[in-house]
């Protein structure tokens, strides 16, 4: 289901970092989240209702300056950033 709040999001296991891009074009990286809390967001029938109880306030973020590609794990891309080759998952891709 579409969000009006949240454009896309993805998860980098390893690090336990979840970066979420806004419709409004802002882009978040959120720091020491669950998994749990990355998928039940993705799955979430309200996403931005779910990101403001649930990831709102609760975990350091920093803002980026634009969204940051996901490896495609299939397509041979290489992590740079992750040191357990852990691909980042994109839980809910832009439409």
């Amino acid at each position: 289901m579409p969000s009006t709040a949240i454009r896309r999001i993805a998860f980098r296991p390893a690090e336990d970092v979840l970066d979420i891009e806004f419709v409004s074009g802002r882009v978040y990286r959120y720091f020491a989240v669950p998994e749990g809390v990355a998928h039940r967001l993705a799955q979430a029938r309200s996403k931005g209702s779910y990101f403001n109880h649930m990831i709102r306030g609760r975990y350091g973020y920093v803002r980026l300056p634009e969204w940051e590609p996901v490896e495609d794990p299939a397509a041979g891309d290489e992590s740079v950033d992750n040191p357990d080759d852990t691909p980042a998952v994109e839980l809910m891709p832009a439409e």
